[in-house]
């Protein structure tokens, strides 16, 4: 098992309160190049026309990597829009180079359409990551362009427009399955989920912001003390996901139900309209 261990940081933050991207190319050791470039050409032999670009986000091109638990998370923009796209050939892709690279703990490939990041006026999560996570490895940059975010109720949002969705859709999809890898799969998206939304929930009063698990965390717990334990819970299970679907559907029966509740409130006080996207 892992242990929490008091890791990862807040995202540096400029003089006009600006998030700043604090990932570059040259913070990318050598080995995880090799996996990018393997990444990189499986990708344009399948979709040669249609990528505009791709980008590595995460821990690794902040130079923040733990080896054997990190991932490499792959943005990959297309003129067209990815349901429209053959993607079939993905799952087998990532398999294949996993099963190549035991240092890398998976591979994860986002398919986004150029249209939808071209989202300029409002919050939306794929462009924000891009702008203050992401670096490019492949194409025209689309970072350049992309607005200035902060660490405030647009970006909150972003966290918790969507929670009560998520957790009934992990509910449904726990319920009468019996495979272990999937469960587990979705057992670690979920609480990741809702770490990261504990940390919305105070991004306004703090002002501050990262995806790293273990700060999301520590901020929730100080605004919400007596939720700490369920909280460290979520957090446990983030990185150590259980096998057993039953557990994890009581968890989000109890604790999951708690937490879509205090987003419905802050929703009350900052999206009355519950718009999917805010004003930047």
């Amino acid at each position: 098992m892992i242990q929490i261990k008091e890791i990862g940081s807040l995202i540096s933050i400029n003089e006009e309160g600006f998030i700043v991207n604090e990932s570059s190319y040259e913070n990318i050791k050598n080995k995880y190049k090799e996996v990018i470039q393997l990444v990189k050409e499986n990708c344009l032999s399948k979709l040669s026309t249609e990528i505009q670009s791709i980008y590595i986000r995460g821990s690794i091109p902040r130079g923040t990597e733990i080896e054997g638990i990190s991932d490499i998370d792959v943005i990959i923009i297309t003129y067209s829009a990815p349901q429209n796209l053959s993607l079939d050939w993905v799952e087998e892709t990532v398999e294949s180079i996993n099963h190549k690279f035991d240092f890398v703990n998976g591979i994860e490939l986002g398919f986004h359409s150029l249209r939808e990041v071209e989202q300029t006026t409002h919050c939306s999560m794929i462009p924000f990551i891009l702008k203050t996570y992401g670096v490019c490895v492949y194409g025209e940059s689309v970072i350049s362009k992309l607005p200035d975010y902060k660490p405030d109720s647009s970006l909150a949002n972003e966290h918790l427009i969507h929670l009560a969705f998520l957790i009934d859709q992990a509910k449904n999809e726990l319920t009468s399955n019996d495979d272990i890898d999937d469960i587990q799969d979705c057992c670690s998206w979920i609480m990741r989920i809702i770490v990261r939304a504990g940390l919305a929930l105070v991004i306004i009063q703090e002002q501050a912001y990262t995806r790293d698990l273990y700060p999301s965390y520590n901020l929730f717990s100080k605004y919400y003390p007596k939720k700490e334990p369920e909280m460290r819970r979520a957090l446990w299970y983030a990185i150590n996901p259980l096998s057993t679907s039953e557990k994890i559907v009581e968890f989000l029966d109890e604790f999951g139900n708690w937490i879509k509740e205090a987003a419905d409130r802050w929703l009350e006080v900052y999206n009355p309209a519950k718009e999917i996207h805010l004003p930047l």
